[in-house]
Parts: structure tokens; C-alpha cells; sequence
């Protein structure tokens, strides 16, 4: 694991020295998908039923240890709204991971992860890793994504 001191891979905050690294992630995937309901049951181990669109851009944080490291995650959840497109490029920068976000009950919502694969090649550094979530799993009567079709996708998006 590389330093937070070293841009490629996290900056150190310089207001909360409390952490040995920290890493910026960005949820991405099409509105509905559940991007900040897993933020928020990640982050906050807290779930609603409610369904809020996020407009913009959102975070949190949430600090995690690993091998006697305290690790800061700042774990950002956009919009997939097209006015807010040209935010995202100033976004992108300092990502060092992405959450690639679908819900198995829509080939749609599937089908548009090709698109953001090549957006985030396009605006954010060549190693930033990858993280496919299939979401709504619990909704099996209702599933059009199965498993083998999230592996092929995934060997696709590396």
C-alpha cells in the first residue's frame, strides 16, 4: 500500500492528520441502482426504504483499519444526470478506486457500465482500480443480471 503522501494514490488531508492513508472512491452507475443507499449502510450502517435522488454530488466518510493502519475513505456518490456531467471531470481527479454500481433487476442499468468505464478512462488516472457491484440481490423474483453475466462483465472492465 502506497503513502497517502503520494498524489497518485490519495492526498493527506492536511486538516485531519488522524489516519496513516486516505483514499477517494466514487460511486458510479444509473440513477436508482441503490449508489447512496450502499453509501450510506456502508458509511453509517444505516439503511431507509426511502428513495432520495442525489443531486450533484454527495460523501461520506468513513475511516477503516488494515494491517495496524487507520485508513480514511472519502467514498463519493454522484448524480448520473447529464447537467451534472462537467462537474464529474473535476471529480475524477485524486480517485484512486471506483465503485461501478448496477441492479440486477435491469439490463439497462447494466448495459450503461461500458459508458462510464470509458468516461473515468478518459478523465481519471490510468491505474484507478475498479469495483463491480451488482446491488439488489434481494429482489431474485425480479432478476434479469445473473452471476456469470457480472463475472463477463467484469473480466471486460479488468
Amino acid at each position: 500500500m502506497a503513502s497517502a503522501q503520494d498524489s497518485r494514490y490519495g492526498q493527506k488531508d492536511t486538516s485531519d492528520q488522524n489516519f496513516d492513508y486516505m483514499f477517494k472512491l466514487l460511486i458510479i452507475g444509473n440513477s436508482s441502482v441503490g449508489k447512496t443507499s450502499f453509501l450510506f449502510r456502508y458509511a453509517d450502517d444505516s439503511f431507509t426504504s426511502a428513495f432520495v435522488s442525489t443531486v450533484g454530488i454527495d460523501f461520506k466518510v468513513k475511516t477503516v483499519f488494515k494491517n495496524e493502519k487507520r485508513i480514511k475513505l472519502q467514498i463519493w456518490d454522484k448524480s448520473p444526470q447529464e447537467g451534472f456531467r462537467m462537474i464529474y471531470i473535476t471529480y475524477h481527479r485524486g480517485i484512486i478506486g471506483f465503485i461501478f454500481m448496477f441492479q440486477v433487476t435491469s439490463v439497462l442499468a447494466y448495459s450503461t457500465l461500458l459508458d462510464w468505464s470509458t468516461q473515468i478512462k478518459t478523465y481519471s488516472w490510468d491505474n484507478a482500480q475498479v469495483i463491480l457491484v451488482g446491488n439488489k440481490c434481494d429482489m431474485e423474483d425480479e432478476r434479469v443480471i445473473f452471476t456469470e453475466r457480472g463475472k463477463h462483465l467484469a473480466e471486460q472492465l479488468g
